[in-house]
């Protein structure tokens, strides 16, 4: 399985059913809780419809028209600063350790700055290892509090970077 077996490109809204069930097996996967992070989220059924909103995109990562993977970039909530934050970034075991983390990063930082964000935020978890060092491979540095209010609160490793 190489990189080039993946298809990035925008969410359609047929698109949700399949995402959804890509998030909650992540999560479940990691071994995170189901409250109070992205497994209860409303959203996580309308990903979709949830990044219509002004300045927001997401990707989905395809392979063999099968919804594999993820992520996106919206207005930080609560944050009167031009902060955007990464959301929602999972992948299903297929699509990992293969270099699609960093290209999906890649892909949602410049779309990120096109729309005129200065920095890029986004909160995990201390268990997800292996993403906490794709961040940090991809320029992101660790915060001592979180930013805004995304209502995730089992999630307390936070990260930023200037875009």
């Amino acid at each position: 399985m190489t990189i080039e077996d993946f298809l990035i490109r925008e969410i359609k809204p047929t698109d949700n059913p399949q995402l959804a069930t890509v998030i909650r097996s992540a999560i479940l996967e990691m071994g995170a809780p189901k409250i109070g992070t992205a497994y209860e989220d409303k959203a996580t059924d309308n990903m979709f419809e949830n990044f219509q909103k002004e300045k927001s995109a997401y990707f989905v990562v395809e392979h063999n028209n099968k919804v594999v993977g993820g992520a996106g970039v919206a207005q930080l909530d609560n944050s009167e600063e031009n902060i955007c934050e990464l959301q929602k970034m999972y992948f299903l075991p297929i699509a990992r350790g293969i270099g699609l983390g960093s290209k999906l990063i890649t892909k949602c930082l410049e779309n990120a700055k096109e729309k005129g964000f200065e920095s890029c935020y986004l909160e995990t978890m201390p268990y997800m290892e292996a993403a906490t060092k794709l961040y940090k491979r991809n320029g992101f540095v660790n915060l001592e509090k979180p930013m805004g209010n995304t209502g995730h609160y089992s999630c307390n490793v936070w990260m930023l970077k200037k875009i």
